[in-house]
């Protein structure tokens, strides 16, 4: 339950528009709810501002769709990650106004209604090449799940880098970047050097036999010669973009 949802159940009880049974009904779930294999969290949303997000590996399809099933029950809205296609299906019968991401392998269903959040300005998703982009595209679902405006900056890595400075304008508006790369991952530090904003920089398994799956990626990013370059762990778009909904949001 996020904190408008809160105020608004309190302030209805206050008016009389809510009796206190019914207003008990709607808190009963938090702080969380036992499923018996899992303890969902209704109160994070009251925390952090956005409901617990459903990681999908090492759960089983029933497991993901009775998780899912309470999120979307509370209205605060519901995001799944690295979801299979077989559970993306599932997902899109069961909940027909979600959105499904094949490429980022992401469910979404926004909230009951509109997040009210404010921010600095936008996200700018940034990409080295076509195949990091199902990690971007992730970071992308997720930040704008987070309330944040997000704008996309493709295909612009080192080996051609006259692309990155035809988006100097975008570069120049973000309020915090997210950017994606693979191999030896240079262009966040080509970034970091560039512009003043926050840059958070996801490493990807995308390279040959020595990129050791993203490894060499990693250790040439927290030895980036950019000064303030954060750096998350090998494919994280999602905690990348949870890392830029705090840096951007405003209290």
């Amino acid at each position: 339950m996020r904190p408008e949802r809160l105020k608004s159940l309190l302030e209805r009880l206050q008016r009389g528009e809510l009796s206190v049974t019914a207003a008990l009904a709607e808190l009963e779930r938090l702080p969380f709810e036992d499923l018996g294999f899992a303890r969902v969290d209704h109160h994070r949303a009251l925390r952090q501002g956005y409901p617990e997000v459903v990681y999908c590996p090492g759960k089983t399809p029933d497991q993901i769709s009775k998780i899912c099933a309470r999120l979307a029950a509370a209205g605060d809205g519901l995001l799944v990650t690295r979801a299979d296609a077989p559970i993306r299906e599932r997902l899109a019968a069961e909940h027909p106004t979600i959105e499904v991401n094949e490429l980022a392998r992401t469910a979404y269903l926004p909230p009951a209604e509109p997040l009210d959040v404010h921010v600095r300005g936008p996200v700018l998703v940034v990409t080295a090449g076509t195949s990091d982009l199902a990690v971007a595209e992730e970071a992308a679902v997720a930040a704008r799940a987070m309330g944040n405006p997000v704008r996309r900056l493709d295909d612009v890595g080192v080996a051609g880098i006259h692309r990155l400075f035809a988006g100097r304008q975008e570069l120049d508006e973000a309020a915090v970047l997210i950017v994606v790369a693979g191999m030896e991952a240079a262009l966040a530090s080509v970034i970091g050097g560039l512009i003043a904003a926050p840059v958070i920089a996801v490493p990807t398994s995308i390279g040959y036999g020595a990129s050791f799956g993203g490894l060499a990626a990693l250790l040439g990013l927290l030895n980036s010669c950019a000064p303030g370059v954060t750096v998350v762990n090998i494919d994280n778009g999602y905690g990348a973009a949870a890392a830029a909904a705090r840096i951007n949001r405003l209290r």
